[in-house]
């Protein structure tokens, strides 16, 4: 059994900041659960550019109000507390917050945990 409060791992290595905001990692790749679990803050006005092309991610919005848009297609959806998005490895995809957002994403396969966007807006694929 594992049990992980957020707080215990703020200034470890399962708190990666990025650009846009910061991911708290409490579940890992070394956990051996065979997924990741991540809390993400990012805040009001911040804009990321995303293609997660070596994972599939889940994201549960829990706070705040932001933007998705499908860059291939152009479709936007609101997203809101208890909305749910799912994106495979072909969804380039932008997020703005329109408020300050907290998502609560499952990643698979799990991430290592010190992973930050690459230019192409990817992690680097988990060997």
């Amino acid at each position: 059994m594992r049990v992980v409060s957020i707080n215990d791992i703020s200034g470890t290595d399962r708190e990666v900041h990025f650009k846009e905001g910061v991911s708290y990692r409490p579940i890992l790749r070394k956990d051996g659960m065979g997924f990741s679990i991540h809390k993400t803050v990012i805040p009001k006005g911040n804009k990321g550019f995303w293609h997660y092309k070596n994972h599939l991610e889940s994201c549960y919005c829990i706070e705040g109000e932001g933007l998705l848009v499908n860059l291939e297609t152009n479709e936007k959806h609101k997203i809101v507390p208890d909305v749910v998005y799912s994106l495979d490895k072909n969804d380039k995809h932008s997020f703005e917050a329109i408020t300050d957002v907290v998502l609560i994403s499952v990643f698979n396969p799990a991430v290592v945990g010190n992973e930050i966007h690459l230019e192409d807006g990817s992690y680097a694929e988990v060997l």
